[in-house]
């Protein structure tokens, strides 16, 4: 089908495309018939969207599920303070209406799962994997394996962040060549565990943008076959080659990996259930009414340092955190009450279990660390 022509409208909007020989009425009419599928309207899928809108890339699809948080507005720049509470794909698809009100937005309200995944990306040109977890980056590299289509991949962490175009149709590998297996569960924290750079999704992000445009207008060399590795510290981009797994389960010569999974198991997840029995656990608010009490139990965190300064339980007898808690052990005393907490209980349920491993009884877990201790007990200590 032969590319849809531009509007004088389009024309003065994109003229600074439509000037560079690279691009041109061709390339920039090219844009305007491509669809990308971004999935993940958060800290990679905000500079997506935008710059993605902006260009001039005729249908762009939004899949999240998730509400805009204060704490997403110091990376996630496509949402804003006005739309904090709302859904994040509805929150971008009025920012980029305002952007650029010629492209097609449309937005899915939805996890991605291995129900509706080939139908979400089916009409797109191309897959933006915009996300932040192991099951769903699987999950769309299959998919995406399965349609034929790139998925332009990136991630990132802290300070660093990686870049690369999977399209074994193109004599590229996909995300299994490169990670055959998933990290055991808890192995890799979380972007709200570690932390995140607020301008690293940015630069990741653009990247991204910029091989979708690449790839939708057939100029320059895409980043098939290529990891580019970027350090915002050391201010430094290395780059890696990268080759397909003949034997990769996915997109190898004989591929065993021929429907979707459920990704949750393959990623060694376990739904969401009480681990620790009630006996090992204990809410704010019975913890608040202990301490007031003689008989106040041991108080103990098991986060970073630099977490205390954000905000801690006022009383708390020791700070060990959790990775350390193995080599510091002797510290605690087993015949006393501890309570363990951290920010939203997770490394707290651990370190309950590594003490209970080591013969501790007298042990709870604070039930939604200092962030539920901060809407149940004390509304004035800061979240993070």
């Amino acid at each position: 089908m032969a590319p849809p022509v531009l509007s004088n409208e389009e024309i003065r909007r994109y003229s600074r495309h439509l000037i560079m020989p690279e691009v041109g009425m061709a390339g920039q009419r090219r844009l305007k018939q491509g669809s990308v599928l971004l999935i993940g309207t958060g800290g990679l899928g905000s500079p997506l969207a935008l710059y993605l809108a902006a260009a001039g890339v005729g249908h762009i699809g939004l899949v999240d599920f998730d509400v805009v948080d204060e704490s997403n507005l110091q990376r996630q720049i496509v949402h804003g303070t006005s739309t904090v509470g709302l859904a994040k794909t509805e929150s971008a698809r009025r920012r980029l209406h305002d952007l650029n009100p010629l492209v097609e937005v449309t937005t899915y309200e939805t996890p991605i799962t291995s129900a509706n995944a080939l139908d979400l990306m089916r009409p797109y040109d191309i897959i933006i994997d915009g996300t932040d977890n192991f099951p769903t980056r699987y999950l769309t590299n299959d998919a995406a394996v399965m349609l034929g289509k790139p998925n332009v991949y990136g991630s990132i962490f802290r300070f660093e962040g990686q870049v690369t175009v999977f399209s074994p149709k193109d004599g590229g590998p996909c995300y299994r060549c490169l990670y055959p297996e998933p990290p055991p569960p808890g192995l890799v924290p979380s972007c709200a565990e570690g932390g995140v750079l607020g301008v690293l999704p940015g630069v990741i992000g653009t990247l991204q943008a910029t091989e979708a445009i690449k790839l939708l207008t057939g100029i320059g060399e895409p980043l098939i076959g290529r990891l580019l590795l970027y350090d915002a510290l050391e201010m430094r981009f290395r780059e890696l080659k990268l080759r397909r797994n003949v034997n990769c389960p996915v997109c190898g010569d004989h591929p065993t990996v021929t429907e979707l999974i459920d990704y949750e198991q393959f990623c060694g997840i376990v739904p969401e259930v009480q681990t620790l029995s009630s006996q090992y656990e204990i809410t704010p608010v019975e913890l608040a009414a202990l301490l007031e009490t003689p008989e106040r139990p041991f108080l103990l965190d098991v986060r970073n340092s630099y977490e205390v300064e954000i905000a801690s339980i006022e009383g708390t007898d020791l700070l060990i955190p959790v990775d350390q808690l193995p080599e510091q052990i002797n510290k605690l005393d087993s015949s006393v009450e501890i309570v363990v907490y951290c920010r939203s209980g997770a490394r707290s349920g651990q370190a309950v279990e590594m003490l209970k491993a080591a013969g501790f009884r007298k042990v709870k877990n604070l039930v939604g660390g200092v962030l539920r201790w901060s809407d149940e007990v004390d509304p004035t200590m800061a979240k993070y």
